[in-house]
């Protein structure tokens, strides 16, 4: 990855590498107060909300991690490209989830608006057994790839 220029982004991927359970009040405290969170899953504004999203990753997943690819600032909005490593509570295979964020900085410098992209139905639905399965299955019968 290129060198990052932008200081509010630097420090953003900085505390989004270095995420741990311990380091969660680090990251929030980049976001401001009233922050909308978005993903595929959750809707969320605060801080507060925001730290329960990521608490709960760190109960349901096993050593999460994030690994940003590109960032790239423009004025108040920052772009992420970044890969999610993770494996399932109790499970050894390791998985990958692939994605995008858009970010809106306050003139304070903080994270007002968080937008995350990424395929749910790729990513992750697929690569479960079940209903990966039957979602390959639907893939061919529409003519997608899978």
């Amino acid at each position: 990855m290129r060198p990052i220029t932008d200081p509010r982004t630097a420090r953003l991927v900085a505390a989004y590498e270095a995420l741990r359970r311990d380091t969660l009040p680090e990251l929030l405290a980049l976001y401001d107060d009233e922050a909308l969170f978005k993903d595929p899953f959750n809707e969320v504004r605060g801080q507060d909300a925001i730290g329960r999203i990521f608490a709960h990753m760190f109960q349901a997943l096993d050593a999460p991690r994030f690994e940003v690819r590109v960032a790239v600032t423009e004025g108040n909005d920052a772009f992420l490209t970044w890969d999610f490593h993770f494996a399932r509570r109790g499970r050894t295979e390791r998985w990958t989830i692939r994605g995008a964020s858009h970010l809106l900085y306050t003139p304070a410098g903080r994270v007002a608006v968080h937008r995350d992209y990424w395929d749910a139905a790729e990513e992750l639905y697929a690569k479960l057994p079940l209903l990966g399965g039957l979602m390959r299955a639907l893939q061919r019968r529409l003519g997608t790839p899978a």
